[in-house]
């Protein structure tokens, strides 16, 4: 069975910085395209930035400039590094990994930016 495990959030204060990663097992992970979406308490899940197999990304116009999305095919691993944080960042975030009809969701990973 596919897992996708996220870990790194946490809680840290506007304009800090955190990390959170994602582990993937019983997957070929090189050849998936992999993403980090967030939701916040009544909203919808939202595409916060994405990477291709083949290293292109993307990212949300609310994060642009700010986090930085990569990948480790050697360690089966997608990192989203995220600056100078703002309290609407405030979500919980998923990793995702799709090709062609598969996908596969993390169980996501609390982030909170408060004073």
């Amino acid at each position: 069975q596919v897992q996708l495990v996220e870990s790194g959030g946490g809680e840290v204060q506007p304009g800090g910085s955190l990390s959170v990663s994602c582990a993937a097992s019983r997957i070929f992970f090189s050849v998936y395209d992999l993403s980090w979406y967030r939701q916040a308490p009544g909203n919808p899940r939202e595409l916060v930035a994405g990477i291709t197999l083949g290293g292109t990304t993307n990212y949300a116009d609310s994060v642009k400039g700010r986090f930085t999305i990569s990948r480790d095919n050697a360690k089966s691993t997608v990192y989203l590094q995220m600056d100078s944080l703002k309290p609407e960042d405030t979500a919980v975030y998923y990793c995702h990994a799709e090709r062609g009809t598969e996908a596969f969701w993390g169980q996501g990973t609390q982030v909170t930016v408060s004073s």
